[in-house]
């Protein structure tokens, strides 16, 4: 048995959540959630992009086919059509591409090491990107780990001295609401925020919804996707799975994302990571000491997981498309109820 309510947590009554809203609250719950910022993200085509020859123009395509403001690609995704080996110029056709089709982009890179993040603000600069997304794969003491990304996240300016980007710092499956507030403080740059994962916290041993509401002045940007998660070692693994079939109060977080911030909404984007098959393992654990080891790990990636690879990457684009629906279909029934109770 797991040891949390996992098996509960979809039951977060968000209807009473809304009802209990002052009226104001209500309606700009309602038109928040008829007019979210959903963005496609690469990472729900990842095996089409490693196996199937996708793009990031072919994502840019669909992105606008599915009627979303914009996209969130990695530098790394599209194998040898990735943005880390176009050339100069490659970039600036992508730049042009992404600008007619109407979309705003994002750039995305797994490492806060100063190499890895000069470079991705070069291509997220080239391809007129307006965001890029980073985060710590550090293997150390978490003390240590949060020492060294205070250090890297503290040359962002030297990187972009024109101020042209915003920096967002995810939450990743190893360090804790606490830890990842403690780092923004520290580097205090305004450009740089964080970006909740809906499912990453269940790795580093916390709840979603405690796990908001602790980095919820922080957000500006969202990985929406949900998962099933499993006991581990002391800990929680998950398995992303079919959005609307795991163990995540997708709605309560929707409901809490779109609330933050007063005249505008705080959460500028909503990346839709929808990632069926991928497993995480617990990095945190119940019985840890107060400044546990995390190890070595590759970046995010998901096993093909059958011999037919055809089948394989239709599901996938089958799978993207439902949670673009399944998505709106939640903004949908949220607008609806804050309608309803006004």
């Amino acid at each position: 048995m797991i040891d949390m309510p996992w098996n509960t947590a979809q039951s977060a009554d968000w209807r009473t959540r809304i009802a209990q809203l002052p009226a104001g609250r209500r309606a700009r719950l309602a038109a928040r959630a008829t007019s979210a910022p959903l963005f496609a993200h690469a990472y729900a085509f990842h095996l089409n992009m490693r196996f199937g020859g996708m793009t990031p123009l072919h994502l840019a395509e669909f992105a606008k086919a599915q009627g979303l403001a914009g996209l969130k690609v990695h530098v790394e995704d599209g194998e040898g059509a990735c943005l880390a080996r176009m050339s100069d110029a490659a970039l600036g056709t992508y730049r042009a591409a992404v600008s007619h089709l109407g979309l705003e982009l994002h750039v995305e890179t797994s490492t806060t090491e100063a190499d890895g993040l000069a470079d991705a603000v070069r291509i997220a600069l080239a391809t007129g990107a307006t965001s890029l997304r980073c985060y710590p794969r550090y293997e150390g003491r978490v003390s240590d780990i949060i020492d060294w990304t205070v250090a890297d996240l503290r040359r962002l300016d030297s990187f972009d001295p024109q101020g042209r980007l915003r920096f967002t710092l995810e939450q990743h499956e190893d360090l804790q609401s606490d830890e990842l507030i403690c780092i923004l403080h520290a580097v205090a740059n305004p450009r740089l925020s964080l970006l909740f994962d809906f499912a990453n916290m269940t790795n580093a041993h916390e709840m979603p919804l405690p796990a908001l509401a602790a980095q919820a002045p922080h957000v500006t940007e969202v990985h929406v996707k949900d998962c099933l998660v499993t006991p581990d070692r002391g800990g929680w693994a998950h398995l992303a799975c079919q959005s609307g079939s795991g163990h995540l109060p997708m709605h309560a977080m929707l409901v809490e994302l779109l609330l933050l911030g007063e005249d505008r909404p705080q959460v500028l984007a909503f990346g839709l990571e929808e990632e069926e098959g991928y497993f995480a393992p617990a990095l945190r654990f119940a019985a840890e000491g107060s400044d546990p080891f995390i190890p070595a790990r590759s970046a995010s990636f998901t096993e093909l997981g059958t011999d037919d690879l055809p089948a394989r990457l239709r599901q996938e684009a089958q799978a993207a498309r439902r949670q673009v629906e399944t998505v709106r279909a939640m903004l949908d029934e949220i607008a609806a109820e804050a309608e309803r109770t006004r």
